[in-house]
């Protein structure tokens, strides 16, 4: 990996310096991508915008920047975006500030020919890193100290950048969206953190994220994406027709890849999710859509008796397994519900009992 330490003036940042809106910021001639398509959107606050541009007047060191190399010969800002769109949208006059010696605050355009010139002269310190994807990636979570950080998938877009992050980007990293109008319901998260996207690439990529967007990194569209995405909210759509809460973050695209051609009843599963959101022996709402996929009871974290009733289980045995007739210390005995809860069996005195550590283990085995 190459990682080159440079200088260039605000005046080659800000050459042609262009925000627009949603087709994203660049600068330095059009070779930067200081904010790319749909990414964050956020700048700084009033006092970090004018510290920034107060640190230049001055003309002390700014931190210093990181950019990374593209494909196509250009770069993209990896950590700095809030200071470098600051500095070129007061050099472009969006904002003033009240420079030293002078009684009112001035737009960039209303400074004498000298202080322009010395701003415009000033130097920024840029780490500039070229190399492979896997590199690039180690090296940007080393760095991503500072500022707002970074999150894994805005990293991720940074090593992968070309056509397809950007189409990509499109459908998933907007709020208010077209993912989010789509299966915000579905997704935790935000779309401008890259949530979405990162949620998407692992459905479909099984969790191998990186291979993946390595894979389709040169791609022109991520339309197969997208159609992707809407084939896993329309079936989740189907299969549960009754949306509620406990949907929202489950794995919807690892259960498409494992029963989206499975047949099955969506009248008769919104019934057992029904009475299931109304069994109060079921701790976990949210497992409860994973469980009447798989049929695997651990994934409703059913009740457990409480100390309080262990204790009295185990007084109302005198400490004798209920199944071998040894006797145990309270601490060697685990309670055991006689009958089960996917026969009715209930979480109460009546229904319990105390067994030995090894009987409790050969039972639940079976």
């Amino acid at each position: 990996m190459k990682i080159t330490l440079t200088e260039i003036t605000i005046a080659e940042l800000v050459q042609n310096y262009s925000d627009n809106a949603e087709g994203g910021v660049t600068g330095y001639n059009g070779r930067l991508d200081i904010r790319p398509k749909f990414q964050r959107e956020f700048v700084y606050k009033d006092d970090k915008r004018n510290a920034v541009i107060d640190t230049v007047v001055k003309g002390f060191p700014l931190n210093v920047m990181y950019w990374a190399a593209r494909p196509d010969g250009g770069y993209e800002v990896i950590d700095g975006q809030q200071r470098t769109i600051s500095i070129c949208q007061y050099v472009t006059s969006k904002f003033s500030i009240k420079p030293p010696l002078s009684d009112s605050p001035l737009y960039f355009h209303n400074l004498q020919d000298d202080p322009q010139r010395a701003i415009l002269d000033y130097k920024l310190t840029v780490y500039i890193c070229d190399g492979s994807d896997s590199d690039k990636l180690d090296w940007f979570k080393t760095i991503n100290i500072a500022g707002e950080k970074l999150t894994d998938q805005e990293l991720r877009n940074a090593v992968y950048s070309g056509s397809w992050v950007t189409d990509a980007k499109r459908y998933f990293s907007r709020t208010g969206g077209a993912a989010y109008g789509v299966g915000g319901d579905y997704l935790n998260g935000a779309a401008i953190r890259q949530d979405y996207l990162e949620t998407v690439i692992k459905w479909i990529s099984n969790g191998q994220i990186e291979d993946y967007m390595g894979q389709h990194q040169q791609d022109d569209t991520a339309e197969p994406l997208w159609a992707y995405f809407q084939s896993v909210i329309t079936w989740a759509r189907q299969t549960f027709p009754k949306y509620r809460k406990e949907m929202k973050g489950l794995d919807w695209g690892g259960f498409y890849r494992e029963f989206g051609t499975a047949s099955l009843d969506p009248v008769a599963l919104e019934a057992e999710v029904a009475r299931l959101m109304a069994d109060e022996e079921v701790e976990n709402k949210k497992g409860i859509y994973e469980y009447v996929l798989t049929r695997k009871e651990r994934y409703l974290n059913l009740r457990t008796f409480s100390n309080s009733q262990k204790t009295t289980l185990y007084e109302r045995q005198a400490g004798i397994c209920a199944h071998c007739g040894k006797q145990f210390q309270i601490g060697e005995m685990e309670a055991d519900h006689i009958n089960p809860w996917h026969s009715g069996g209930k979480t109460e005195i009546a229904n319990g009992q105390m067994l030995c550590r090894e009987d409790n283990r050969l039972k639940s085995g079976k």
